[in-house]
């Protein structure tokens, strides 16, 4: 069965880095678009940034562009958020969720949760001095 398993969240302080990892099995990774969302306390999920199946496209939302970065190895079946100079407003449950393939992915579409038919089951990332 489809699965997506997210790790490498913790509590670090503001400036700090942390890299996330998404493992995907149970299809194949190299066919599909993977997004990354997180939802904070009190507030709707939201998309953070997506990677097209062959890494030819990424997306990010505004606040987070010049500090993560998502990449994949489909090799490794895995997908990767590099979160660099974390600030507080970082702090969520981050998911990767695998994109629809009827879907298409552009710079208006790529974040729309509806689009997205299998998530994980999160990583906490806490960023607290």
């Amino acid at each position: 069965q489809v699965q997506l398993v997210e790790s490498g969240g913790g509590l670090v302080q503001p400036g700090d880095s942390l890299r996330l990892s998404c493992a995907a099995s149970g299809f194949t990774l190299g066919d599909y678009h993977i997004g990354w969302f997180r939802q904070a306390p009190g507030k709707e999920r939201e998309g953070v940034s997506m990677i097209s199946s062959r890494a030819i496209s990424t997306y990010y939302t505004d606040s987070v562009k010049g500090r993560f970065t998502i990449s994949r190895d489909n090799a490794k079946n895995t997908v990767y958020l590099q979160m660099n100079s974390l600030k507080p407003e970082d702090t969520a449950v981050y998911y990767c969720a695998r994109r629809r393939r009827d879907r298409i992915a552009n710079n208006l579409t790529w974040s729309r949760i509806g689009d997205y038919d299998y998530w994980g089951q999160g990583t906490q990332v806490t960023v607290s001095s």
